[in-house]
C-alpha cells in the first residue's frame, strides 16, 4: 500500500478556536507523524471554496463566542454546510467542540440576539438561559460506551448554553462528574455516524488518546476501504494527564 495520508479540515481557526482547541489538531498531527502517516491541514475560512472541503478525511470545529458563531453560520448556510452534511452522512469522522456542535444542531439561541439556525446534522437544540444563570464550568469526567469504544474521558467545560438531545440523538457519553450538556440529565455531547459533538475543552484529545485513535481509525477505514491497525504508541504521559484529572475529582479510572 502507498503511504497513508489523512486530510484534516479545520473549520474557521481564526474564529472558532477557544480554550486551546488547536491542541486537538496538534494531537492528530503528532499521532499520525509518529506512525509514519502523512497529514494535511485544510484551514477552512469564508474565502475557501467548498470543493476544497470535500477532500477532508476528518472534520474539526472548535469553540467560539456568540458573535463568531453567527459569522460562521452565515458562511455555512452556503455550499460548505451542504458539503459538511454530505461528509458526515457518508461516515467521515468529525470532532465538534462547544460552539461547533451547537451549529451542527437544529438551532442555538444566544443570551442576546436572534436564534441561529444550525445545519441539523445533530438532533439537538441549544439555548443560553440568560445572564442570570451561571455558566457550567469545571473539570469533567464521563464514560463513553460505543460499540467499538468503551473508555472514560476527562476534560474541562465552560459553556453558558444548555443542550437538549432529541429523540433520535445518541449521547456521546454519560457524565460521572461535571455538568455535561445541561447539568440536568447526565448526558454529555452527541454522536451521529462517526461525528462527535461535545463540550470538552482542555483540549479533549491530548488527555484522551483513545478518542484520537478512534477518529484516525475511522478516517483510514473510510479512505482505504479496510480496517487498518494503528501502530501502538507510548501513551504514558497522556495517561498520567488523564489520571491526574480523574484523581482531582476523586473518580476511579
Amino acid at each position: 500500500m502507498t503511504k497513508q495520508k489523512v486530510i484534516i479540515a479545520w473549520l474557521y481557526p481564526d474564529l472558532m478556536s477557544t480554550y486551546g482547541d488547536r491542541g486537538n489538531i496538534i494531537t492528530l498531527q503528532k499521532r499520525c507523524e509518529w506512525r509514519g502517516i502523512e497529514t494535511e491541514i485544510l484551514s477552512i475560512t469564508p474565502e475557501t471554496k467548498s470543493i476544497e472541503l470535500k477532500k477532508a478525511d476528518i472534520v474539526f470545529g472548535g469553540g467560539a463566542q456568540d458573535l463568531e458563531q453567527e459569522i460562521v453560520m452565515k458562511d455555512l448556510k452556503g455550499d460548505k454546510g451542504s458539503v459538511i452534511k454530505e461528509l458526515i452522512n457518508a461516515g467521515t469522522p468529525a470532532l465538534f467542540v462547544c460552539g461547533a456542535p451547537q451549529l451542527m444542531g437544529k438551532y442555538y439561541e444566544p443570551a442576546m440576539g436572534k436564534r441561529i439556525d444550525g445545519l441539523g446534522i445533530f438532533d439537538m437544540v441549544s439555548k443560553h438561559p440568560g445572564p442570570k444563570k451561571p455558566r457550567l464550568i469545571g473539570n469533567v469526567v464521563a464514560q463513553v460506551e460505543l460499540p467499538d469504544l468503551v473508555t472514560t474521558i476527562v476534560g474541562f467545560e465552560n459553556h453558558g448554553g444548555r443542550t437538549k438531545l432529541g429523540k433520535n440523538a445518541k449521547a456521546f457519553a454519560k457524565i460521572i462528574k461535571g455538568y455535561g450538556n445541561n447539568g440536568e440529565d447526565g448526558t454529555e455531547g452527541v454522536i451521529y455516524n462517526n461525528a462527535i459533538g461535545c463540550y470538552f475543552h482542555g483540549p479533549l484529545l491530548p488527555k484522551n488518546p483513545k478518542i484520537s485513535d478512534w477518529l484516525l481509525s475511522c478516517a483510514l477505514k473510510k479512505k482505504y476501504g479496510q480496517n487498518i491497525i494503528l501502530k501502538e504508541l507510548d501513551d504514558s504521559l497522556e495517561i498520567q494527564a488523564h489520571e491526574a484529572i480523574a484523581r482531582r475529582l476523586r473518580i476511579g479510572v
